[in-house]
């Protein structure tokens, strides 16, 4: 009997390695980025800087990985049993053939789901016009009586108190205690709310503004604060409402909803409350004020008296007055004519001055002087001349004579020459005996010549 199996075509087999490579890429290529939510277990931590772990729930759970490069950009560093919610792609292990997670970005669940929340409702409501700021109400330019909604144990009452107690003890303030946190906390926030409305309305209590809020905390902590209920209350409030949740960097659903946003419980306080020392100063003031305009007006009032004084003027007293003015009107007219015979004489001086310098005289005295000017600067001229000229010939005697044969005798040389006066320049040219002339700088000298000798170098 034959093997069926002897003739048939074997399929090629994959290796291990293209087996995991082709999982990996068609896991890769069929999901796009994921969000996973689960328990971690078995985190580690080594010291390449990327984290391992499991990531789990009550039936499942899967490997994964979160690199250096993303880790790094967490405020948080997780461990094993905390509840995460990871930003992920889904990937293969090739090395060891397990399915796992290539983490990109985690979060922790509850903040995250907290977090999410926040902006569904923070988008609803603004959609909504909620957050309007033409819909909020200015606060009261002054507090006579003021409402707090808190806790009454919480540090916000306290800090509230306190700053009340320290900027203006006189104004009234009413604590409508709530919790504020926990559940059923925001309900109870926005029935004291209400509550306080209400009263107002029907003439129970005669608040001018409500503080609601509390101290810092985690997003957890200060959720009541970001309940629909609370803000849809605080957004019908007739009364201002400041909102003061948390601190300087907490911001919350019923902050948006508010009139005004305190940054801290204190904050509020402070808003809503002069200082009595700033009172105290601007009463000093007024008080000054007061008194410098009653000063004015008496200072007025006397000036005012005095000139109706002035007014009632006996008969022989408006006599004196009118001769008085009689002296002094002829006083002036004195003065006046004094003047002006000075004047006239001011002219005439001037007239006599013009007169004089128009005389010819005078442009034959200005000429004289011009010529004997231009006398002097002529033969300044012609000496200046002379004296270049003398200076230029003596350079050119001094040139000609350094140029002059008898220069030339007078350091030593001597002009020899035949009978015929011929200057000898050559030794060769002159015969054993003959009779030359030599010529010095003093004098002459006959002498015969003995020997011919030749220039060696020529």
């Amino acid at each position: 009997m034959t093997n069926p199996f002897n003739n048939s075509i074997q399929p090629q087999a994959l290796t291990v390695s293209q087996l995991n490579r082709q999982a990996r890429s068609l896991l890769e290529s069929h999901f796009d980025f994921v969000w996973v939510e689960g328990e971690i277990s078995n985190f580690a931590a080594p010291s390449s800087g990327h984290w391992y772990f499991s990531l789990k729930d009550g039936s499942a759970q899967v490997r994964c990985a979160m690199f250096r490069g993303r880790n790094q950009r967490l405020r948080f560093t997780p461990g094993s049993g905390d509840h995460v919610r990871l930003r992920c792609r889904v990937s293969l292990y090739e090395g060891r053939g397990e399915f796992q997670l290539i983490v990109e970005h985690m979060e922790q669940a509850g903040a995250g789901a907290l977090q999410a929340a926040f902006e569904r409702l923070k988008a609803k409501l603004l959609a909504e016009g909620l957050f309007d700021p033409a819909r909020k109400k200015p606060l009261p330019e002054s507090v006579s009586h003021l409402g707090v909604i808190t806790s009454p144990t919480g540090a916000a009452i306290h800090d509230i108190l306190t700053v009340l107690k320290r900027r203006c003890p006189a104004i009234e303030i009413s604590i409508l205690p709530v919790p504020v946190q926990g559940e059923g906390a925001a309900a109870e926030i926005a029935r004291a709310i209400e509550r306080a409305n209400r009263w107002q309305a029907e003439g129970k209590i005669d608040l001018d503004a409500l503080i609601v809020g509390r101290g810092g905390g985690s997003l957890e902590d200060l959720w009541a604060f970001n309940e629909e209920v609370v803000a849809r209350a605080i957004a019908a409030s007739e009364l201002p409402i400041v909102s003061a949740v948390g601190h300087e960097v907490d911001f919350s659903i019923a902050d948006m909803a508010a009139d005004q946003r305190a940054a801290t419980p204190s904050a509020a306080a402070e808003l809503l409350s002069p200082d009595q020392r700033e009172q105290l100063q601007q009463l000093k003031k007024l008080e000054a004020d007061l008194s410098r305009l009653m000063r004015r007006k008496l200072a007025d009032a006397q000036t005012r008296l005095d000139h109706l004084r002035a007014r009632l003027k006996h008969p022989g007293a408006q006599l004196r007055e009118q001769s008085q003015r009689l002296d002094e009107l002829e006083q002036r007219l004195i003065l006046a004519q004094k003047n002006l015979l000075a004047k006239k004489k001011s002219e005439l001086a001037l007239l006599e001055s013009r007169l004089h310098a128009s005389s010819p005289l005078s442009r034959i005295q200005q000429l004289r002087g011009e010529l004997n000017s231009l006398q002097q600067r002529l033969e300044s001229a012609m000496q200046g001349k002379l004296q270049a000229s003398r200076s230029r010939l003596a350079h050119l005697a001094g040139l000609l004579d350094s140029l002059s044969p008898l220069a030339t005798l007078a350091r030593g040389y001597a002009i020899v020459t035949d009978p015929a006066g011929k200057v000898i320049t050559d030794a060769t040219t002159v015969e054993v005996g003959s009779q030359l002339h030599t010529r010095l700088a003093s004098g002459r000298l006959e002498v015969s010549v003995t020997a011919a000798i030749p220039d060696p170098e020529k």
